[in-house]
């Protein structure tokens, strides 16, 4: 089921190519900067990739159900959970990341275990949300990994997922139907 338009203020000059790209990218563009400055302050990566592909869901395509926030939070909670497990199983917990000292076997394995398990919940739970696998990949090939660089990747997913929803509900009046439609 797709999400209901109630009239918000944008809700009919979105549906036009050029208003709806030019929402979409500013959206993106005050989100991400709105995070990003909040890890500039708080000198932690509150900018990372699978933040880009989430906004992007977010003002793109808000009435696709894995720009849901429920989905979102679900989708990289897991994400960074079995991110967190498969770096840990595979030995790869505070070594250099697979991008400073290269792929070796274990992130490997750790890489592929953290996306086909952030798959399998993600699908067994019925919420869809592609980023998450950037978000446990960026986890398990070690890429941020610590208490402090996690917490931050949890707290820049909370923050732009209300950031989303908010201006959409906003802007354009938009409410899911059902939580997994």
């Amino acid at each position: 089921m797709s999400d209901t338009l109630e009239g918000g203020p944008l809700a009919q000059a979105v549906q036009r190519r050029p208003v709806g790209a030019a929402y979409a990218a500013l959206l993106s563009l005050v989100v991400l900067a709105i995070s990003g400055s909040v890890g500039l302050a708080l000198k932690q990566p509150w900018l990372f990739p699978s933040l880009g592909p989430t906004v992007m869901l977010f003002f793109q395509s808000p009435r696709n159900a894995a720009a849901r926030p429920l989905n979102t939070l679900v989708g990289h909670g897991v994400g960074l959970i079995a991110g967190i497990l498969c770096l840990l199983v595979v030995g790869q917990w505070g070594k250099p990341s697979a991008a400073t000292a290269g792929l070796n076997p274990q992130y490997l394995l750790g890489g592929v275990l953290s996306v086909a398990i952030t798959t399998a919940v993600l699908v067994l739970l019925n919420l869809p949300h592609p980023p998450a696998g950037a978000t446990t990949l960026i986890v398990s090939l070690g890429i941020l990994q610590g208490a402090p660089a996690l917490l931050s990747m949890a707290g820049a997913i909370v923050l732009i997922t209300v950031l989303g929803w908010a201006a959409d509900r906003l802007l354009l009046g938009r409410t899911p139907k059902e939580p997994n439609g």
